[in-house]
């Protein structure tokens, strides 16, 4: 027996920003003038609470600038001189303070002290702003259009002819409401927002509230004069100018839901209107709280980092994420774009009715709206199958738990760049699966209505972590009263996920819990201690039985003897589970004569778990492979892509190593493959199962497979692009096609010229499946130079090519050399810049490859990274 081992590297970057000391002597801060600023922390000073803001903003779309005042109603707490607020990157022309008459209160001008390191500027009033006294703010501003994703920004695209066209868009959350205009920028000052916008003849404007009315002001010049907001929090205010068409409709409740697209994407707008019309009256009677504004706008924008934004009214979209095409897009991109519909509109009510007090619960708001996406596509497209998914988002919430360098769900976050850091995979798919564990634990009725109590109790306001906690009922299990405070502060207050051992011997199972850790570091997993909900089923019960573990260790006693335990029924608690020799053996045998005796959620849970458990050395490969080996006769399509996903891991890794023909791996799935049509047929779980079969046994180089893709690619360019490909299944066709120097080429024409994002996506999947590393390299430059492949897209393309075999050392190598520069376009902390370190690292397989890594890091150091030691090595035991 000849023992190889495999070590695969999983790198968890965090990044580490240097910044002042938010409580350092206020004489250790100097403006730029280098006077003293008057306030040291980096968050404002609580004295000073905005009401209401009188917003003018005037974007002129052929200089890229932007001029604007704001007036803003201020209530004072504690008397002073000076009012601190936030302001970045702009130019203020003009400051006063205003009484409650709106006279002066100094004949001087007054003069604004800038503090860049907190983005603060202060201004001094020579009279003292008296405590209880009405007072306003004025100030005059103005700032080029940003270039990045964040702020006021300029965003492009390109007509049919070939016509560049520009609009201006929002983006504030987290922190950049500030870089648009001088404000209150944190979460706890709420405030009514009056907006007016000036554009030109043939722009529209658009807001969080519906126009009011439009004045003609000369010059061409129209004045769009928008309704008073409600009292919101300033990272929600939004506005726009551009030239996009809609389409309306109107809710049984009255609202008034608008999709806006670019003119020549129109048509793609239908599926949105529709979703967004059913989902929105869902919610409504979910929350027993009717939507609080007249009308709701859904908007494409073609630069968008994000997947969306929640804006209170007027919420802003990648255009992937709102866009359908029934011609082009995919059973999985409807999913998407259902899904993150669903999340934008949840947070009508969690994040924008009741807010997080500060950003260290911004899990409050992402975690709720992550979950809701799933309960309202449940109830409203039954059809989709959104349970289906639901376990992945937990998987991925497992595999960053897993890692020592992963965090509490509600943690510390004092500047920009800690605060971008908190929109994680912990605060959204953590919280969401947490959720779902304590909904699964109170009832669906007790969940719902402790939900609404939270809502009712404190919209229009902000709330903290433990609020939540309180409006949930009083629970009782086993005739006891459980403190659900308690419970769930195990699971928000400290990070990780439990790992739960199971040895049962007759009637009894012997339960031991402690932090489950892919590699066990000096942070000692057995220090760790969670109130866990566990639920098991066993060979002689047909419900699901309950206990709750809030001790190291426990024994229970079953009514009688079984044959086979399985716990976390459904996978609805957050928790991994193992066995002991005994359970496996019995959990194998079962699977392998009877699998439906287990829900397809528990078969998929336990494949997950095993192989889990073999990166953390504690269940040996073998072992995990013979509990896949019942998959031949399995029909489901979420264990067998759990089965699929582990096995193209492997595939990957191997082929990085040039070890020859590996395809017998596919003996697990041969039929299933086999059985797959080239078609749009089916059920959504028939069609999602297709689209990744078919993919990986492309990947895999499986013969049949090349044969009909490379068929129908062929077919497709001879037709010009004419003949519809099924949607399903074009994404492999055109990776097929893209390894010929003339498909690839082709696709990069087409790439140029679709008039759908959705397509371009695939267009872009395919372009970077090439194995020719000059063209890899060519796909890099022009997502650095961003005008045939837009720059949101570069980090989405750096890890295309990253997971590519032939290209993931030349994906670092270009992250290497452009760093500089990445860091200017994607801000510390951000999705992007997280994506493409990610992206690139965890490709690499060897010790050579993680000494790259870790010199590279230390180099990077003196710009943003701090290395902690945290790569994670995942050992894989093979026996040849």
């Amino acid at each position: 027996m000849h023992l190889l081992l495999v070590i695969l590297f999983f790198l968890e970057a965090q990044f580490c920003v240097q910044s002042s000391d938010s409580n350092s002597p206020a004489g250790e801060n100097l403006a730029t003038n280098g006077l003293p600023f008057p306030w040291s922390k980096v968050r404002l000073p609580s004295y000073i609470v905005p009401v209401h803001y009188h917003l003018l903003i005037h974007p002129n779309l052929t200089t890229l600038r932007f001029n604007g005042s704001v007036k803003i109603e201020i209530d004072v707490k504690n008397n002073t001189n000076w009012v601190v607020l936030h302001s970045k990157n702009l130019k203020i022309f003009t400051a006063t303070v205003l009484d409650e008459h709106e006279a002066h209160l100094s004949d001087k001008v007054l003069s604004v002290l800038e503090y860049p390191s907190h983005e603060q500027i202060a201004i001094f009033s020579p009279k003292i702003l008296t405590s209880g006294e009405k007072y306003f703010l004025y100030l005059e501003f103005g700032a080029p259009l940003s270039d990045g994703f964040y702020g006021f920004y300029k965003s492009t695209y390109k007509t049919k002819a070939g016509e560049t066209r520009v609009l201006a868009s929002t983006h504030f959350e987290p922190t950049s409401a500030r870089m648009a205009l001088p404000c209150f920028d944190e979460p706890i000052f709420k405030a009514n927002y009056t907006v007016r916008i000036r554009r030109g003849p043939s722009h529209i404007a658009l807001s969080n509230m519906p126009l009011e009315q439009t004045v003609e002001i000369g010059n061409g010049l129209f004045e769009d004069q928008f309704e008073v907001s409600v009292r919101m929090s300033s990272y929600l205010l939004a506005f726009i100018v551009c030239d996009f068409r809609s389409v309306s409709g109107m809710t049984a409740t009255g609202i008034n839901i608008t999709i806006y697209a670019v003119p020549e994407k129109w048509h793609q707008t239908h599926y949105a209107l529709e979703a967004a019309l059913r989902l929105l009256e869902f919610y409504e009677q979910y929350f027993n709280i009717l939507y609080p504004l007249p009308k709701l706008d859904l908007i494409a924008i073609p630069d968008f980092q994000a997947g969306a934004m929640e804006n209170w009214g007027l919420t802003t979209y990648r255009e992937t994420s709102l866009l359908y095409d029934p011609d082009i897009s995919s059973a999985s991109d409807k999913l998407w774009v259902t899904m993150v519909i669903g999340h934008e509109l949840a947070h009508q009510w969690f994040g924008n009715l009741v807010t997080m007090e500060w950003w260290n619960d911004i899990w409050l708001n992402e975690g709720f709206a992550r979950y809701m996406e799933f309960v309202s596509l449940e109830a409203v497209y039954p059809e989709l199958k959104v349970e289906d998914h639901f376990l992945d988002t937990c998987f991925g919430a497992i595999g960053r738990d897993s890692l020592n360098s992963s965090r509490p769900i509600s943690s510390l976050a004092e500047n920009p760049a800690q605060i971008e850091e908190m929109f994680d995979t912990v605060s959204y798919d953590k919280g969401a699966c947490i959720l779902h564990m304590l909904r699964n634990f109170l009832t669906n009725e007790g969940f719902q209505s402790g939900i609404i109590r939270y809502l009712h109790r404190f919209k229009y306001s902000n709330a903290r972590n433990e609020d939540l906690w309180d409006s949930l009922i009083k629970y009782r299990f086993a005739g006891e009263h459980i403190d659900l405070k308690k419970m769930m502060y195990t699971w928000t207050l400290q990070k990780g996920i439990p790992l739960i051992t199971v040895k049962r011997q007759g009637r009894k199972l012997y339960i031991g819990q402690e932090r489950f850790l892919k590699i066990v570091l000096p942070d000692d997993p057995s220090c760790y201690l969670w109130h866990i909900p566990l639920t098991y089923k066993t060979s002689h019960s047909d419900y699901e039985m309950k206990h709750i573990l809030t001790t190291k260790s426990d024994v229970l006693t079953l009514d009688e003897e079984v044959d086979w335990v399985k716990l976390n029924s459904d996978m609805n608690g957050y928790y991994i589970v193992h066995y002991d020799e005994e359970g496996w053996n019995a959990l194998t045998e079962l699977l392998r004569i009877n699998h439906t005796a287990l829900s397809f959620k528990d078969r998929a849970s336990l494949i997950h778990n095993a192989f889990q458990l073999v990166t953390a050395g504690r269940l040996s490969l073998n072992r995990a492979l013979d509990l896949i080996g019942y998959l031949k006769s399995e029909t489901h399509n979420v264990p067998l892509l759990q089965g699929l996903g582990y096995l193209q891991s492997f595939y990957k890794m191997i082929e990085k190593r040039n070890i020859a023909d590996i395809t017998h791996n596919l003996k697990y799935f041969r039929d299933v493959i086999d059985k797959q049509s080239w078609s749009d047929d089916g059920m959504v779980s028939d069609r999602r199962l297709r689209e990744e079969v078919l993919s990986l046994a492309c990947d895999f180089d499986y013969p049949p497979c090349l044969e009909k893709a490379k068929h129908l690619y062929n077919s497709w360019v001879e037709s010009n692009g004419a003949i519809s490909l099924p949607t399903d299944v074009s994404e492999t066709v055109y990776m097929v096609g893209a390894q010929d120097d003339s498909g690839w080429a082709y696709l990069l024409e087409k790439y140029g010229v679709s008039m759908c994002e959705t397509e371009k996506s695939k267009f872009l999947s395919a372009l970077a499946s090439s194995k020719d590393s000059e063209k890899l390299s060519r796909l890099l430059q022009l997502g650095m130079d961003g005008t045939l492949i837009k720059t949101q897209n570069l980090p989405s393309l750096i890890y295309l090519v990253a997971k590519n075999p032939v290209g993931h050392f030349l994906a670092w190598d270009f992250v290497k050399k452009h760093w500089d520069e990445l860091v200017e376009k994607f801000p510390l902390g951000s999705f992007g810049i997280r994506n493409i370190i990610v992206g690139t690292v965890t490709q690499f397989s060897s010790t050579e490859e993680l000494r790259e890594v870790g010199c590279s890091f230390v180099v990077l150091k003196g710009m943003i990274i701090c290395f902690d030691g945290s790569f994670t090595a995942l050992l894989f035991v093979l026996f040849v």
